[in-house]
């Protein structure tokens, strides 16, 4: 008797290489899948009497017959799911709002059109470039989901609190009030990469099943630490005046002191991002893996495990964010000796199962606040420029669709590199603005002018209520504000 062959004797040795099942037609994205079925062959009880060389391109003829076959239905369904993708040869179009944006996130948006479960995309007046889908972009697609589409901060979002504080503690600039107010910011909540309490606050997203995925078992405490903490970059707290129309958020018309915040999913949601985007890219077709603009575009399947896995994970990250948001909010109007009066909050970065046009789709925002009929939304300019209470009209060009904020007009570096504090001090008391901390790249020179992002976007909003920033608070980068 022979030892360590590991061979039934009424098993054929039926083996092939890579080289030898692409010569026989196999999709080199089908090959793993041609391989493993290979192998189960060999080993059940009743194999396939022909040999894989002559039974393969019958497969390959006719993978629907072959579905239910315990060793090959893998590698047929992986066939024709092969075959779906690469149906199209062309991309979709997209609908553009805003003039002259840059060519890097025009081109950004045309590669998206290129998925092949693309049905409808649509550019945002405020976008600029990013990762995969540029800012600013929104993309709709049939039964798949882009982590790179949603982005790595999932679920950053506007939060509004209108309170009952007279106007005049921010606009009379009562020294000590004032102090009241900026203590009420700088305590209410912590800015920076990393940053977490050291004594964590509790809200009953903790108490839900974190358990759901490998990734959100291992974040569950990092984001225990970090809930009611702010992220670095553009995200910040500020006191602020809100100008609204009568029976506008069920209050009379009238200015009121408001709280706006901008955050996300902290490093939860990151992790998140990083652990389903690597295994969307490596999923990838080899004619989009081995393109350098499309790598970032990898997609999961919301019919594979790895895609309910992402599904499941990206939705408690949402949960998450707008649970943060609730703890900066109740930190800063407790601090403040604030009631409240009204709230208004929207995510944008994030997707979304929604009928359009009769199908159900996955619309993906990338800085991109949703703008169904009726829907209230905040659009926040930058640190000087008012922010805008808005409410959508259903606009099904845009996916329901409207920018997420005014947009950058250059990069971090650039900003870093072209601008100092000081050409901004006269700017910000122009502005009666009262600057805590902030980095050098968020000044508003580095931004676009959110009053023509408004304009070019009145088809897919009603401007319902004007917010002009009074007191902020940032992450800074070790630059000096005062100076």
């Amino acid at each position: 008797m022979r030892r360590g062959s590991g061979h039934h004797p009424n098993q054929p040795k039926w083996r092939m290489n890579k080289k030898q099942l692409i010569r026989l037609g196999v999709p080199e994205d089908c090959v793993r899948e041609a391989v493993d079925a290979i192998q189960r062959n060999a080993k059940s009880k009743t194999p396939a009497t022909e040999r894989p060389k002559k039974l393969i391109p019958k497969i390959l003829d006719a993978p629907e017959v072959y579905l239910t076959s315990d060793a090959w239905g893998d590698f047929a369904r992986r066939l024709i799911q092969w075959r779906n993708e690469d149906r199209r040869e062309t991309s979709i179009e997209y609908c553009q709002w805003g003039e002259d944006l840059d060519a890097s996130s025009r081109q950004q948006m045309a590669n998206a059109c290129r998925l092949p479960m693309a049905v409808a995309a649509a550019l945002m007046p405020d976008a600029h470039s990013g990762y995969g889908l540029p800012i600013g972009g929104v993309l709709a697609l049939r039964d798949a989901v882009v982590p790179y589409a949603v982005g790595v901060d999932i679920a950053c979002r506007m939060k509004m609190t209108v309170t009952d504080l007279p106007v005049e503690v921010v606009e009379q600039n009562d020294p000590a009030r004032c102090r009241e107010l900026d203590t009420a910011l700088e305590k209410g909540t912590l800015f920076g990469v990393g940053k977490s309490w050291k004594r964590p606050y509790q809200h009953e997203v903790l108490d839900e099943d974190w358990t759901i995925t490998a990734v959100t078992r291992e974040v569950r405490d990092r984001a225990r630490e970090q809930l009611g903490s702010s992220g670095s970059g553009n995200h910040f707290v500020e006191w602020g005046i809100l100008t609204l129309p009568d029976g506008e958020l069920g209050l009379e018309a009238g200015r009121y002191v408001a709280l706006l915040s901008h955050s996300g999913s902290r490093g939860a949601g990151a992790r998140v991002c990083q652990r389903y985007s690597d295994i969307a890219r490596r999923k990838l077709p080899a004619r989009f893996r081995n393109d350098s603009q499309l790598r970032h575009l990898g997609w999961l399947n919301l019919d594979d495990a790895e895609g309910q896995e992402y599904w499941a994970a990206m939705n408690l990250m949402g949960r998450y964010a707008s649970a943060n948001h609730w703890v900066i909010h109740r930190n800063v109007t407790r601090l403040s000796g604030a009631g409240v009066l009204a709230t208004v909050e929207n995510h944008h970065n994030f997707a979304w199962e929604e009928v359009h046009d009769g199908q159900t789709l996955y619309v993906h925002r990338k800085g991109a606040t949703p703008a169904g009929a009726g829907v209230l939304g905040v659009i926040p300019g930058n640190m000087a420029d008012s922010a805008f209470v808005v409410r959508g009209k259903g606009l099904d060009a845009s996916l329901h669709s409207a920018s997420h904020g005014a947009g950058r007009r250059m990069s971090r570096t650039e900003a870093k590199r072209r601008f100092r504090w000081r050409e901004w001090h006269e700017h910000l008391g122009q502005h009666n603005v009262r600057l805590l901390s902030a980095g050098l790249d968020e000044v508003p020179g580095a931004y676009k002018n959110i009053h023509d992002v408004m304009a070019a976007q009145t088809d897919l909003v009603e401007v319902v209520g004007e917010f002009k920033p009074r007191i902020v608070k940032m992450c800074g980068d070790g630059s000096r504000p005062e100076d």
